[in-house]
């Protein structure tokens, strides 16, 4: 296939009606540059032929008027709106936080109006080697987890672990780790209230998660969300070989270490002798999206191809999970439209609306978002962030919306609701069952996530040169011409094909992933 159009070009075009266009690289003023089309979405877009005067410095990944646009008139990319002109903007401007701001304005919210039929592609349907459990679901990881219960067990979890790092699993084919799963809750909280809840959901998420065959739940002994209460609601799998221990009852911290380290012996070789990777159709991936650091290329390269590659899943019968409900704000319309009922339309419109209460009560809104780093990468607002935030979930039909931690059952491309905040999003997605992760950056997050692997996808080859050792895929080529959007998805797809079956990521590499799990908290704690 050959390179987007323009892919060698200063400016970037979008859509033919965008008033502004992407800097593939650094401007001057004085330069005279012309503005050619860019794959976007799933198809290659060409509008191009404008020539601009740039007329200020133009980082790479910023944003460059095409035309005119009056002060108070709305701007485009994507061919929708991210935000106001707040003084005039002449062809040539940079155009972000100086002249540009939020404004929300008016969107029609279409419920369940747009369905598309993914085709399956030709050929052998693709498959994987992963861990069939006898609940019928499929790991790709084998963990142990030391689950705490309460904070108060936390350091004694990872005392345990400790002892099962480095050297010390060699000789054990089928478990890939022994990794201790702490928070910062756990006790002083009301077991009804929200957060009690949506603590507990995680928890039995995670004990519950296909991707652990083994699991020991650690408590202090006192606390109010005890061991036996995480236990009793979570949907273990019949051969999750499970073992439980207070420090209370074991005589203090030291005997608990002892304990615990022979127990996950045990575990360990009971687990290797029950488990072992077989062949299994892609239909049972589960995959978490998710982006981090952001940058002016994300809605351009990684998120698109990603969206490609998570299209080419639910066309298979897998699962597509997208979350970060602060961060769909402003395109949230072109979720609904796809959604496969009025009511799971009007599902996520609920999660947005509780969000922007939410924001309200702790003094703050919805544009807070974006972070200073997304901004110096060239995102001016929250609009502009959710229009390319959206991409990761291609075109595929919104087949369920579902609140945080809960188990993801439905097959298709499903949304979550969590923070935009990583870790929290990511714990989330896990808890609901996401047996991948695939996660975009375009300023170099350094992500990783135990018991799920994550893929890190780069949004510019500058970043890729740059943090390697960090990145597994160079989504960036895009704009460089050396590829394009449906390769790059072709290549993601293949790479979460190789994970699922037990190919390292770069975060497994430096064994990054046990301090990432991060519950929501939520409520009030006494």
């Amino acid at each position: 296939m050959s390179a987007p159009a323009g892919a060698r070009t200063a400016l970037l075009v979008l859509r033919p009606e965008d008033d502004v266009a992407v800097a593939t690289r650094d401007l001057a003023p004085g330069a005279v540059v012309t503005a050619d089309g860019a794959a976007d979405g799933a198809s290659d877009v060409t509008a191009g032929g404008v020539s601009v005067l740039v007329r200020d410095p133009v980082p790479r990944g910023h944003k460059v008027a095409l035309r005119a646009v009056p002060a108070g008139a709305p701007v485009r990319k994507y061919g929708q709106v991210i935000g106001v002109a707040t003084t005039d903007v002449a062809p040539g401007d940079h155009v972000h936080g100086h002249n540009l701001g939020f404004e929300e304005g008016e969107r029609e919210h279409e419920l369940a109006t747009v369905h598309t039929e993914l085709p399956v592609p030709d050929g052998p349907r693709p498959t994987f080697r992963g861990y069939r459990r006898a609940d019928g679901r499929v790991g790709t990881r084998s963990y142990v987890a030391i689950l705490t219960s309460v904070n108060c067990s936390a350091s004694t979890a990872r005392m345990i672990a400790d002892q099962f790092r480095g050297f010390a699993l060699d000789a054990y084919d089928d478990v890939d780790g022994v990794v201790a799963l702490t928070h910062q809750s756990g006790c002083g909280l009301v077991p009804s209230s929200e957060g009690a809840q949506v603590l507990l959901r995680t928890l039995r998420g995670y004990a519950a998660h296909p991707n652990v065959t083994g699991v020991l739940v650690l408590g202090l002994g006192c606390e109010m969300i005890a061991v036996d209460t995480v236990l009793a609601g979570a949907r273990l799998s019949p051969d999750t070989v499970v073992r439980t221990l207070t420090i209370q009852d074991s005589g203090g911290v030291r005997a608990t270490v002892r304990a615990g380290v022979q127990a996950v012996r045990e575990m360990v070789e009971e687990i290797d002798g029950r488990f072992a990777r077989t062949e299994c159709d892609v239909s049972e991936l589960v995959l978490g999206l998710n982006c981090g650091g952001s940058d002016g290329y994300s809605g351009i390269t990684a998120n698109p191809a990603l969206g490609l590659a998570s299209d080419q899943l639910v066309a298979y019968g897998g699962t597509s999970a997208l979350a970060e409900t602060p961060e769909v704000f402003g395109a949230e319309h072109l979720l609904t439209r796809r959604a496969v009922t009025p009511a799971v339309g009007q599902r996520l419109l609920d999660r947005l609306a509780w969000w922007q209460d939410y924001a309200a009560a702790g003094g703050g809104s919805l544009d807070n978002n974006p972070s200073p780093g997304n901004k110096a990468g060239g995102l001016t607002t929250i609009l502009e962030k959710s229009l390319g935030a959206v991409a990761k979930g291609g075109q595929a039909d919104l087949a369920a919306v579902h609140e945080y931690a809960e188990p993801m059952t439905t097959p298709g491309f499903v949304f979550m609701d969590t923070p935009g905040y990583d870790p929290v999003s990511v714990t989330g997605l896990v808890a609901g069952g996401a047996t991948v992760v695939c996660f975009t950056t375009g300023r170099g997050s350094v992500f990783g996530c135990k018991p799920t692997p994550s893929i890190k996808l780069g949004t510019n080859s500058e970043l890729f040169a740059r943090m390697g050792d960090d990145i597994d895929v160079d989504c960036g080529r895009v704009v460089d011409g050396t590829a394009t959007l449906a390769e790059v998805g072709d290549e993601i797809f293949a790479r979460i094909l190789a994970v699922a079956s037990g190919e390292a990521t770069a975060s497994e590499d430096l064994d990054i992933g046990g301090e990432e799990f991060v519950p929501w908290q939520l409520g009030t704690v006494t």
